[in-house]
């Protein structure tokens, strides 16, 4: 079924973590955008919108992550690596590419210690979510499978 896959499949799933990111960067802006505004260059504007160069930003974001997720999470690249290693190999990836992104365009400030706290626990929080939401679709379309499965037997 990977062989299958188009470039517009790669850029539907680009365009849904984008979405997903400014969503999220939308409902963290509408409460703290005001007060972060002159700490962070993401909330610029405050809970007014976000900068076109903020969201230029996510999107390259999301194009990165949709190329590290397809590198490690396909047997298209690496083959002979357990999925435990390339998860964790792609989950450290995509966590130094945001480390750049933060260092690069003054995301928030670097020695802020609550800064980064608030980082890796939004995060985690979004990774455990993005599992979660993962593994929900697996089943159902495992029920599916399962379901057309039978259909054909009986």
């Amino acid at each position: 079924m990977e062989d299958n896959k188009s470039i517009f499949d790669y850029i539907s799933k680009v365009f849904t973590v984008f979405g997903v990111v400014i969503l999220i960067h939308v409902i963290i802006g509408s409460a703290v955008g005001n007060d972060a505004s002159e700490m962070s260059t993401l909330f610029s504007l405050g809970a007014k919108g976000l900068a076109m160069s903020t969201i230029l930003q996510l999107f390259v974001l999301s194009v990165i992550v949709i190329i590290l997720q397809t590198l490690f999470l396909t047997d298209r690249v690496i083959k002979s690596m357990s999925i435990a290693i390339r998860i964790i190999l792609m989950f450290v990836s995509v966590t130094c590419a945001i480390v750049i992104f933060v260092l690069a365009f003054k995301w928030f400030p670097v020695y802020d210690a609550m800064a980064w706290v608030g980082f890796f626990v939004s995060f985690a929080i979004c990774s455990l979510a993005g599992v979660c939401f993962s593994r929900l679709k697996e089943k159902a379309e495992n029920k599916k499978m399962d379901e057309a499965l039978k259909k054909y037997k009986g």
